[in-house]
């Protein structure tokens, strides 16, 4: 009886082939265009496909107000971590005190 068992090779059998010339073959990848503003509102435009979501939800007072990318298109900016975080504590202590104020106002006028 005659098992078939793998054998693991030794690190000496692997050193002994020669694998400078063997050259592995490059993965196949498809690449997905990336659709730009323009194209999708072209797109929004054209087919009634995207008046409808699952065929079901109707998506056509959505796409009569979208804004044009004109309107919403920014800068690129980059933030700064400790610029954004002073600005944030500011504008949170900035209407923390003006809460704590119009409390102090109406204990103030509910005492009078």
């Amino acid at each position: 009886m005659c098992l078939n068992i793998p054998v693991i090779p030794d690190l000496e059998e692997v050193q002994e082939e020669d694998f400078a010339m063997q050259v592995a073959a490059p993965p196949s990848v498809q690449v997905n265009r990336v659709l730009t503003y323009r194209d999708l509102d072209n797109d929004l435009m054209k087919y009634a496909a995207f008046q409808t979501l699952d065929g079901e939800i109707d998506l056509k007072l959505l796409s009569k107000v979208l804004a044009p990318e004109q309107e919403v298109r920014e800068d690129d900016v980059i933030w700064d971590w400790n610029h954004l975080y002073t600005e944030v504590a500011s504008d949170l202590l900035s209407e923390w005190d003006s809460g704590q104020s119009e409390k102090e106002e109406n204990l103030m006028n509910k005492n009078a």
